[in-house]
């Protein structure tokens, strides 16, 4: 049997073996291409192969006997009697499944001194001899393939156990790193095919590794270059990718990052097998990456030592192209799902202390209530809820139950009013005392405080955030990973720390835009929510949502192809699906745009209209009053008109009664809406949550029937207040919480006797003025001033 090396090679190793980094001549001033310094041929191995034996039947005769006289005993006619054994090739030795007779004892790999095939003329057949101090032992198999599988077993598991033995006490590096060199040649030209072939010499080395932490860089870099061969084919074990992850942060710009490092994390991402079919842990660890997660973060370290060098991003973009290949179509499947694994666990990373700690980092339910940090969070007190119901804006806190007028809840029962819908009657409740979190959109959309949350990352994690968005972004430019990877982010599977950061939405939105500019259905559908009640990337990005920027810009773009495909599909149903789901979710940001003059928003309006998607009146009068705020708006309502003559009728019977003004509207918006048509019969205005100021006050006092205002966190100040109490006397109904409203502008609500309900929570009033408001206004029945002097 020819044992011997050389021979050709498989095209498969071909391929694995191939430079990703060749094209990257000189960058850096480094040879980036070819690994052939640091890699040694594969030596395969000619003529049979052979399964790597654990077990198996055979049979066994010992012989007792002195050296001199063991030919003698072997060409003899009989030998002794043959005991048939299941024996099994341990670690340590040669063990029977049942020990008596000759095998009564298992024999150790050490004691065995020499296996040899039985040649001999008059020899058994199917023989091995396999010396021992004091005798021989034979064994004897059915055929000549068991018998030569036995043997190459056999001195596998010996030598491996020698190699065990040797390299657990090294005493000098010289003599170990031959050693090692010996072991991977070993493994390269051995004639057994088994995974643990390569994989014993590996885990070998990394335990070496492991327990001697004395090793200088240059030790690294040799043994890493000697076992570079066996890396080609086999995934490192879990200690050894520590030692790479090491090696790749403390010398990024070494020659072994590139030369041997990239094949083998070339064969992780085509090879490893992500699994994406649950939660954001599937998603961050994928399968083999679950099992063994060190794969992944000597992936993430790879990729960031590329970063390091000082072409930097340039280099990492070559490496993804390598990745795909040259053509339009990427042949290993597995890869995309790979890198976005590796890119959203190292994202998350980025943001684990503020995960972690409570102190930086608030849970869901406290981003929903603010997002305080912990030094300004207020005592567990009763808070009300605030409707907005003709009779009622706010609701004084009782001091008694038999004094309670309206709906008081404990701290552990939170309602917030929100416009979420923007529709008068929508409202949020948040049970922060259950268990389950609240919807994620929801959290960050609550309150325009969350916008501010301030998440500042280490210099490193800023590093790593900006390496791993700009690589998202690399994959979303390729037009066959595109589908794939919005499918993978439509359940956003970021963490709500990285959501409520604004650098990181601002860097993702380059992804979000790729999608919502393909035209194909099966990419920007995944912009929506994966499934009913959970929302989606084209919430997050609209107006009002935390991570909008553009004033609408993006959204519109989303909004603008599914309308445009559900169209172009002659789907009367999905369209009217479509328009259902905007009027219910995104009627606001809808509107506030329309009111800027996008034509698209102003297309969906229409399209409500002409469908009848709303119901309410005084929300189809306010739509056809932002429509007539814009030119392009009232051309394309006039057409509307001229198909749909019942909307006049509608108009004639008088503008709204009730107006919800979109949040981050500011006082032009509001000006463009009031001037558009008629609003004499307007009693109800909410402008919470938008950015309107004292400016805006010019346009209110010409609101004579306005009887309920709500200004909830806006920057209205004194200056407006003051002419609001001049002209609108007859308000009955006023919240100024969380404005930056003061005494000044509080004492000229005194003229205002109709009030009956006031909200002062969270301003500068003092217990002075409001003593003297209770004094002046008799009307005055039920008002809030919590978190101010007079509370």
């Amino acid at each position: 049997m020819d044992l011997g090396g050389g021979g050709g090679s498989d095209p498969r190793q071909i391929e694995e073996s191939k430079p990703l980094l060749g094209e990257m001549s000189a960058v850096d001033g480094q040879r980036l291409g070819g690994a052939a310094p640091c890699r040694r041929a594969l030596l395969h191995c000619h003529g049979m192969r052979y399964k790597l034996l654990q077990e198996g039947d055979i049979q066994v005769c010992v012989i007792r006997h002195p050296r001199t006289f063991l030919s003698k005993i072997l060409t003899a006619k009989f030998l002794r009697r043959w005991e048939p054994h299941h024996l099994a090739l341990a670690d340590a030795g040669l063990a029977s499944a049942t020990p008596t007779g000759y095998m009564e004892n298992s024999i150790s790999y050490s004691a065995i001194e020499d296996v040899q095939l039985l040649s001999w003329e008059n020899a058994p057949k199917y023989c091995l001899q396999l010396t021992v101090p004091g005798g021989t032992v034979l064994l004897q198999a059915a055929n000549s393939y068991l018998r030569d599988q036995w043997f190459h077993s056999l001195q596998w598991k010996k030598k491996i156990y020698k190699y065990k033995k040797v390299l657990s006490n090294p005493s000098r590096w010289e003599v170990v790193l031959k050693e090692i060199r010996t072991l991977v040649d070993m493994a390269l030209t051995s004639p057994l095919q088994d995974d643990s072939i390569h994989q014993a010499p590996l885990e070998i080395v990394s335990k070496l590794l492991s327990e001697n932490n004395s090793l200088t860089t240059q030790d690294h870099e040799s043994i890493i270059v000697a076992i570079a061969p066996l890396l080609e084919n086999n995934h490192p074990p879990p200690d050894l990718c520590e030692f790479f992850c090491k090696h790749c942060r403390e010398r990024p710009r070494s020659m072994v990052v590139i030369e041997v490092f990239t094949p083998v994390v070339q064969r992780i991402l085509k090879h490893n097998m992500a699994c994406f079919s649950g939660f954001t842990e599937s998603l961050l660890f994928g399968q083999d990456f679950g099992k063994c997660p060190r794969l992944r973060l000597f992936t993430q370290e790879y990729i960031l030592a590329l970063n390091e060098l000082n072409a930097g991003m340039e280099v990492v973009k070559k490496f993804i192209h390598s990745m795909h290949g040259p053509t339009g179509q990427c042949p290993h499947p597995r890869v995309l799902p790979n890198l976005v694994a590796v890119c959203l666990a190292a994202i998350y990373s980025c943001y684990e202390e503020f995960i972690n700690s409570r102190d930086n980092s608030p849970s869901l339910k406290e981003i929903r209530n603010g997002c305080q940090q912990q030094c300004d969070r207020k005592p567990n007190l009763p808070l009300r809820l605030l409707h907005t119901s003709p009779d009622l804006v706010s609701q004084e806190v009782a001091l008694t139950e038999s004094r309670l007028k309206s709906v008081i809840v404990t701290s552990n029962e939170i309602h917030v009013e929100v416009e979420r819908n923007n529709t008068a009657n929508q409202k949020l409740t948040a049970n922060v005392g259950n268990d389950s979190e609240p919807n994620l959109i929801d959290c960050l959309m609550v309150s325009p405080t969350c916008s501010t949350m301030s998440i500042e990352l280490s210099a490193q994690a800023d590093r790593i955030l900006g390496c791993y968005v700009e690589i998202l972004k690399m994959l979303s430019d390729y037009d066959d990973w595109r589908p794939a990877l919005a499918s993978l982010l439509q359940p956003i599977p970021f963490p709500k720390e990285a959501l409520a950061h604004e650098k990181f939405t601002k860097e993702l939105k380059y992804v979000i835009q790729r999608f919502a500019e393909d035209p194909r259905q099966e990419v920007h559908s995944c912009l929506l929510s994966v499934r009913a009640g959970k929302d989606g990337w084209f919430q997050l990005y609209s107006p009002g949502g935390v991570a909008c920027d553009d004033d609408g810009e993006l959204f519109a773009s989303m909004v603008r192809v599914c309308n445009n495909v559900h169209i172009l599909m002659g789907s009367c149903y999905k369209t009217k699906k479509f328009l259902l789901s905007l009027a219910e979710n995104k009627l606001g940001p809808c509107m506030l745009l329309a009111l800027r003059g996008n034509q698209t928003m102003v297309e969906i309006l229409c399209l409500m209209l002409e469908y009848n998607i709303i119901d309410n009146n005084d929300t189809q009068l306010q739509i056809i009053s932002t429509l007539e705020s814009t030119d392009v708006g009232k051309r394309m309502y006039e057409q509307l008109c001229d198909r749909q003559r019942e909307l006049k009728e509608l108009q004639r019977k008088g503008g709204p009664t009730r107006l919800t003004l979109p949040s981050k509207s500011t006082d032009a918006d509001l000006a463009r809406l009031l001037s558009s048509g008629s609003f004499g019969n307007l009693e109800n205005l909410s402008l919470a949550f938008t950015n309107v100021t004292s400016a805006c006050a010019e346009h209110l006092i010409k609101l004579p029937s306005l009887k309920q205002l709500n200004l909830w966190s806006t920057q209205f100040g004194d200056a407006g207040l003051r002419l609001l109490s001049e002209h609108l006397t007859m308000l009955q109904v006023l919240n100024l919480c969380e404005t930056p409203v003061t005494d000044a502008g509080l004492l000229a609500l005194s003229s205002m006797k109709s009030l009956c309900s006031l909200n002062m929570n969270s301003t500068k009033l003092s217990a002075d003025t409001y003593e003297d408001l209770k004094a002046k206004l008799p009307n005055l029945k039920e008002v809030d001033v919590r978190y101010t002097e007079a509370w």
